[in-house]
């Protein structure tokens, strides 16, 4: 059986499916821009300047350029993951750990990133699904790592027939 005639139809890996230690590189590459940074920052009610005041960031910061917002590349980095391995058999996100950005990400990076099976273990409460943890690591244009996070989520076991 191929890989992708195991997935669910919108694509994503049952809980069956995922190997640890098995590394993902994903597909989509992204530029961020001034753009999705005064957007996401606004939507999300942040006013910091470091991410919205260009001449704040030139004049007063060692940066001298609006930061993105890290939360944005958080969600980003994550949304990269998801067309290629959970698009349908995510039930629940269930926490994040070990979250940290060791890089600056600025406007016109292009970021690209990756997800690593670091555990996976049977839902003691429901019998159709699993936790999986995933190491997601997100990368800019010069293979700098940006960011990186340790997710646990709850997946859909295959049904059975």
């Amino acid at each position: 059986m191929t890989d992708t005639a195991k997935r669910h139809p919108r694509g994503g890996m049952y809980f069956e499916d995922f190997e640890v230690g098995r590394t993902y590189e994903h597909r989509y590459y992204r530029t961020v821009t001034q753009m999705d940074n005064m957007l996401f920052s606004n939507m999300t009610l942040n006013p910091q300047p470091l991410h919205i005041d260009r001449h704040f960031c030139a004049t007063e910061t060692e940066w001298g350029q609006p930061l993105m917002n890290s939360l944005f590349t958080l969600g980003l980095m994550i949304g990269m993951s998801v067309s290629d391995i959970s698009t349908g058999t995510t039930i629940a996100n269930l926490g994040m750990q070990e979250t940290r950005f060791p890089h600056p990400v600025f406007e016109n990076d292009t970021l690209h990133s990756s997800t690593e099976i670091v555990g996976k273990r049977e839902s003691k409460s429901r019998s159709d699904a699993g936790i999986v943890e995933l190491l997601h690591r997100a990368f800019n244009q010069d293979n700098k790592l940006v960011a990186e996070c340790r997710r646990s989520a709850f997946i859909k076991k295959r049904p059975v027939v």
